[in-house]
């Protein structure tokens, strides 16, 4: 009895800490499409383990570079996109 309490209250404890990748899919559908487009071009990253900024950024430049965007366009998208990335993290952000 007490290994399966304890394995309750593991698996209990450790619920907040998962991703919520459908919560976060559902955030970057109530963006603007240039957030959007941020969003699923640093997802991959987030979900690697690399940090919502550089992530953001890394997906940001290579829009910039090619003339897509302007670099205050990118800017506010990527602080629109950020908390729906945080929520796809594991941990939260």
């Amino acid at each position: 009895m007490k290994a399966w309490t304890l394995a309750a209250a593991l698996i209990l404890t450790a619920t907040p800490a998962l991703a919520d990748r459908a919560g976060a899919e559902r955030c970057a559908a109530g963006l603007q499409p240039l957030g959007q487009q941020l969003f699923t071009r640093a997802l991959p990253g987030v979900l690697g383990g690399a940090s919502i900024p550089d992530a953001l950024r890394n997906a940001a430049v290579s829009m910039v570079m090619s003339g897509a965007i302007s670099r205050d366009a990118a800017r506010q998208a990527a602080e629109s996109a950020g908390p729906c990335l945080a929520m796809a993290r594991p941990g939260g952000g």
